[in-house]
């Protein structure tokens, strides 16, 4: 039987893109959509033929005549916990679209309210279904580089509404700024919260679910904005330091051209250096043995783990939880990470891994 999703709150332009996953799926099948400002459901309605039976403004009737085995949730950040608490009682699995929570107290309340109800809870990293990013994985579990020293990261875009749903570009304005929840701090806005968790929860599954014992984050909040554009953070782990940098303001998009600094990692590892940069058909490994460094082509993702809707059914119908940073385990240590850091920010110093 296929399985039933339905996409509940479209604040997050990745809905269009995690819907496309599932109206392309033959074994998936859209049973519902629901917001309470219809306008932002338009696309998804006029791109995947969903029928007006089909469409919603409250949650619970949607959950109720719809009834999906899971719910992909794309609120702001600063409502996660909110809307999971809500969809939850209906005993649906739950798959939020990123970053985990605005807040690591926040990420406990999701935690708690999934296993209350009984139901699987998935935080989804699109960095995760990067080919580059799970070579990478492959080869620091076989041991390519020895034991993972330091993780580097820089993540970004030219900003959140420079594109929609498919990457459609779009030219922001100074209004447009003040009307989006991206750059509202009570809504969980920023490049901080917005892009950090990539760094921290993928660097936390290379790091093998190993944690920091302090951190320090410094922000830049440009023109009058209460958010930041850019932030970079140092955590120091037992093995080292290792580096997160956020960006709203990139040159070029990575998707097109990538910019430089490059989005992406590079791991040091004891015998060994990798760097994975998004998009990229190869990756760039340095061993002992060839220390001039080589490519090496990246893996193609092979079913049920080329995407995430693909996944998490899978996952569902085999009564199996999430793993790596689409886990709560793995993705609340990377939360820990970004609330440390936000901590960092307003303080002006280092400070302690908090959560």
């Amino acid at each position: 039987m296929k399985i039933r999703i339905a996409g509940i709150n479209f604040a997050h332009m990745h809905m269009g893109d995690l819907l496309r996953l599932a109206a392309e799926n033959p074994q998936a099948e859209i049973v519902g959509v629901c917001d309470d400002a219809p306008a932002r459901m338009a696309s998804a309605i006029r791109n995947f033929s969903i029928p007006a039976d089909r469409v919603f403004t409250d949650v619970d009737a949607c959950l109720e005549k719809s009834k999906p085995d899971f719910v992909i949730l794309c609120p702001a950040t600063g409502r996660h916990a909110e809307y999971v608490e809500r969809v939850a009682p209906h005993k649906v699995h739950m798959m939020v679209e990123k970053p985990f929570a605005a807040s690591v107290k926040e990420a406990d309340r999701m935690i708690a309210a999934a296993k209350k109800a009984g139901v699987m809870l998935a935080i989804n990293w699109p960095l995760r279904w990067f080919p580059g990013h799970v070579t990478a994985y492959r080869l620091l579990t076989e041991g390519c580089i020895g034991h993972l020293l330091e993780v580097h990261h820089y993540g970004g875009n030219r900003g959140p509404l420079w594109h929609g749903a498919d990457k459609i570009v779009a030219t922001p304005t100074a209004a447009m700024k003040r009307r989006s929840w991206f750059y509202k701090k009570s809504e969980g806005g920023g490049s901080l919260l917005d892009y950090m968790g990539y760094g921290t929860t993928m660097g936390t599954w290379y790091h093998g679910g190993r944690k920091p014992s302090e951190v320090t984050c410094v922000t830049d909040l440009p023109n009058g904005l209460e958010v930041d554009e850019h932030s970079i953070t140092v955590a120091r782990y037992a093995s080292g330091l290792s580096k997160f940098e956020t960006r709203w303001g990139t040159f070029t998009d990575p998707w097109t051209h990538q910019p430089q600094p490059k989005c992406g990692f590079v791991l040091k590892g004891t015998d060994g250096t990798i760097s994975i940069y998004d998009y990229a058909p190869t990756i760039r490994v340095q061993t002992r043995k060839k220390p001039e460094g080589f490519d090496v082509p990246v893996d193609k993702l092979k079913a049920p783990g080329q995407n995430p809707v693909q996944y998490f059914a899978d996952c569902i119908r085999r009564g199996r939880p999430p793993e790596g940073p689409l886990s709560p385990k793995i993705s609340r240590i990377g939360q820990q990470i970004v609330d440390s850091a936000i901590l960092s920010a307003k303080l002006n110093q280092t400070v302690k891994l908090v959560g």
